[in-house]
């Protein structure tokens, strides 16, 4: 008979392979498959050491403690009974949960770690002490590793605990024990509960790793798919100075780093789509030796706060490192990863499947479009992009859920899994600090709730009971307005959307939503707006970049040194923040086509942007006046319109995102067109070279009727249907007075369109057209496609019904 402690087991929670028991094993001895030993994080440890250190990927050494140490634990207290029956009175409703959590976890707390169990925890902690030069009291982090945890199909992210900078061999065993403990925090009690877990065939692997010293550098999460959209094709990276607990928790607002993976092989390019600098006004570091708890907050100074966490290189590395762990795991990835303040060394610490959108229908898209509002109050990252109202319930802990109405806005300071009951109740979470990896995103995206997360002031500014409407439906910023707001809903079916040999594409303006569309099977974008990147993002007349003395109003210089602190070369802000949203836009659609409009502002609008009014003439009629290509060889904006052709060779060439396409709007003559050719080529974008397209909008009757001579200078026409039509019409399209008239049906318009496409194909040119009209009329997409129209380009919400008119207009009639 076999009198070892596996003797007394169940062998459903010890796997039959171990024929002699061991109670810790090291990382570099552990594999992917050894969840049921020692649980996913370990064994995704040990997987990364064996398999993708070889390949550059640095993982912090140390070692697991087994299913059969939790397990032998359990029997020398004899906790299997206790543990039982309290799980059967909270299940028959005797016990309340919170009770029931803290009966369990003391029966651990107060347990003792069985001889032999705590005889191989110190002699794994005494090697990893070998291991780091003679150290022999090595600082480790100790985590916890539920045996059936970081399966896709469920997350058990925070719901056991994790215990940092923790010396000497009983400090050690002592974090063991509570990692045991943690196995019925409440939350993990809950979440067993809810999904079907036996509590009594789940055991806790605690795992013993070096610490990195990211304590004096930084640290934070990584997904290798967007958080937000579930686009495949991105990487994202959160980042802070310190421990990566205040990112994971919510505690700061973190950096934000977006990189396009498919770019990543090409070494000489930077494909970083987006940099966020976050707040950071606090780090988690070491407190003194002997303290407990042995970490404590400290504040960042404002030059910290103010700067990038990593740079370009680091970041570069990071997704490098998160693309091939992907690759490797072949499934979208959640990572956490530290820098040594120290080495300056790069590390992994965890990796976990990612658990929201593996689950999500893909087969239907759900779009908001909010159609009125009441005043901004707060703003901050929107995560998930729906729209949810009701009234304000503000708390300051998960203690509070007896205040909390179901159907409320909770509001609060930050969250982590204790206030998991209160957020499934609410219609929307708002929180004052997080970024888009915090605990209120993740569990936000999971429960399918909009939320803004890092206003900074939203406890401040709410009051209790105040009927509010959240709004996470208007890109990368979430916004808070006062009362119930006007929204719609569509459900978009991307299932059974036919095929079309007319190329079908997209309007998009803003880069924070463009990620959104990826789904759709569009042909690529074939109008992307400059004028919202500058308008929203930038928010800067470029020509206050490049004269700043000449900016005489106060508040406008004091709002441009705001905007462009960070920057060294004030202009350089214009480009690098231009190019990042060209960048993102091209994207969504890589590796099909972008058809980029350079900046269409008419002289008002110009003149709206920070420090624009010295820079503007004021005209009787704008809209026919100093707008499109003749600003842009015109010596009062030459300098400006150099920025932008400096930001699209940055995205097409330093970025690398080569699918884009330039479109010069409102060029009303062949000779204009060969200014603006000339500036182009003075700046760097000739077109030609390498792959370079150029393509014009045709929006005005002299298009048309020089068809020919534009044809000889550019690759492609984009038909404006607004601007042709109301220039060819004689009509305002703003006036009200003469909507009745403005119509793009008209026969004088589509001869004209006629006209220009028939043109455009003799001399082997494109033509799209990007407009309304086409998603209002079905008619006139019917007569686009009879006219042999290459592409069409609508807004995301009207592509479905758009592609199925243009499916019906290409079939043949029966006979």
């Amino acid at each position: 008979m076999n009198d070892s402690p596996r003797a007394k087991h169940d062998p459903a929670r010890i796997p039959d392979a171990m024929d002699v028991v061991a109670y810790t094993l090291p990382f570099a001895g552990l594999r992917a498959t050894d969840v049921a030993r020692v649980g996913g994080k370990n064994a995704s440890l040990g997987e990364m050491i064996q398999r993708l250190a070889p390949v550059g990927i640095r993982v912090p050494d140390g070692f697991a403690t087994t299913a059969a140490a939790y397990w032998t634990f359990v029997d020398h207290n004899d906790l299997r009974g206790p543990v039982a029956q309290t799980i059967g009175r909270f299940q028959r409703g005797e016990v309340p949960l919170a009770e029931t959590g803290r009966m369990l976890r003391g029966l651990f707390l107060d347990g003792e770690m069985p001889p032999e169990v705590a005889e191989a925890i110190v002699a794994g902690y005494r090697a990893l002490g070998l291991g780091q030069a003679g150290r022999g009291k090595p600082d480790v982090a100790v985590r916890s590793s539920a045996t059936a945890e970081d399966l896709p199909e469920a997350s058990f992210a925070g719901q056991h605990e994790t215990y940092l900078n923790i010396r000497g061999e009983g400090a050690v065993l002592d974090a063991c024990r509570r990692c045991f403990a943690s196995l019925f925090t409440d939350r993990a009690i809950s979440y067993r509960e809810k999904h079907g877990f036996d509590h009594l065939r789940i055991a806790l692997s605690a795992g013993v790793q070096i610490m990195v010293r990211s304590d004096l550098g930084a640290a934070g999460v990584m997904f290798s798919i967007d958080t937000e959209t579930g686009f495949p094709d991105t990487v994202v990276i959160n980042a802070a100075w310190g421990l990566g607990e205040t990112v994971v928790q919510g505690s700061v607002d973190p950096d934000e780093y977006l990189v396009f993976k498919p770019l990543l092989v090409k070494p000489d390019l930077v494909p970083i789509l987006a940099r966020k600098i976050g707040a950071k006004q606090q780090k988690l570091v070491y407190a003194a030796r002997g303290v407990d708890p042995p970490t404590r907050l400290a504040k960042t100074s404002r030059r910290q706060r103010d700067a990038c966490v990593l740079d370009d290189d680091e970041i570069l590395t990071l997704a490098r490192w998160a693309r091939d762990i992907e690759m490797h795991y072949e499934k979208p990835m959640d990572m956490e990863w530290a820098k040594d303040g120290k080495t300056g060394e790069l590390f992994v610490v965890q990796a976990r499947p990612e658990t929201i959108h593996v689950r999500r229908d893909a087969g239907a898209l759900r779009s908001y479009r909010l159609k009125a509002k009441g005043p901004l109050l707060c703003s901050g990252l929107s995560i998930g992009a729906a729209i949810a109202a009701g009234p304000v319930c503000r708390l300051r802990n998960a203690g509070d859920i007896g205040k909390f109405k179901d159907g409320g806005v909770l509001v609060t300071g930050m969250t982590d899994p204790d206030w998991v009951p209160i957020m499934k109740r609410a219609a929307a979470i708002v929180t004052d600090h997080g970024g888009r990896t915090s605990h209120a995103a993740i569990v936000s995206r999971e429960l399918g709730l909009p939320a803004v997360v890092g206003t900074g002031n939203a406890t401040e500014v709410l009051a209790d009971g105040q009927l509010v409407t959240v709004s996470c439906a208007e890109g990368d910023e979430g916004f808070v307005y006062s009362g119930i707001a006007d929204f719609e809903t569509h459900e978009i079916a991307i299932e059974d959307i036919p095929s079309t040999r007319t190329a079908i594409m997209l309007n998009l303006a803003n880069p924070a939503a463009a990620l959104r569309w990826w789904r759709l099977p569009a042909d690529g974008v074939g109008l992307a707006r400059m004028e919202f990147i500058i308008g929203h993002l930038i928010k800067i007349h470029p020509m206050a970049l490049v004269a700043p003395d000449r900016v005489v109003d106060p508040e406008a210089r004091r709002r441009i040194a705001e905007l462009t602190r960070n920057w060294d070369d004030k202009a350089q802000y214009f480009v690098d923040t231009l190019a990042r949203g060209i960048a993102r836009l091209a994207a969504s659609c890589h590796p099909r086509p972008i058809v980029l409009r350079t900046s269409d502002f008419k002289t008002n609008e110009y003149a709206a942007l920070i420090g624009g009014r010295g820079f503007e003439p004021e005209e009787a009629n704008p809209m026919l006046g100093w707008r499109g290509a003749s600003r842009y060889y015109s010596d009062d904006y030459r300098a400006g319109f150099a920025l932008e052709c400096a930001a699209i060779k940055q995205a097409r060439e330093t970025i690398g995102l080569d699918n884009i396409i330039v479109m010069i709007p409102f060029c009303r003559t062949p000779e204009e067109a060969d200014k603006v050719l000339e500036v182009m080529a003075a700046n760097g974008l000739r077109r030609g070279d390498l792959g370079l397209q150029v393509y014009v909008m045709c929006e005005l009757p002299s298009n048309v009727v020089l068809a020919e001579e534009f044809a000889q200078r550019f690759d492609g026409f984009s038909i404006g249907s607004n601007d042709l039509t109301q220039l060819v019409l004689g009509v305002d399209r703003d006036s009200d007075r003469l909507a009745g008239l403005f119509d793009e049906r008209h026969p004088a318009v589509t001869r004209m369109i006629a006209e220009v496409i028939a043109t455009a194909h003799r001399h082997g040119r494109k033509v799209g057209l990007c407009g309304q009209a086409p998603s209002d009329h079905p008619e006139f997409a019917r007569f686009l496609v009879e006219s042999g129209i290459d592409s069409i380009s609508v807004n995301p919400d009207c592509f479905v019904a758009v592609k199925r008119v243009v499916a019906d207009s290409e079939t043949p009639a029966r006979p």
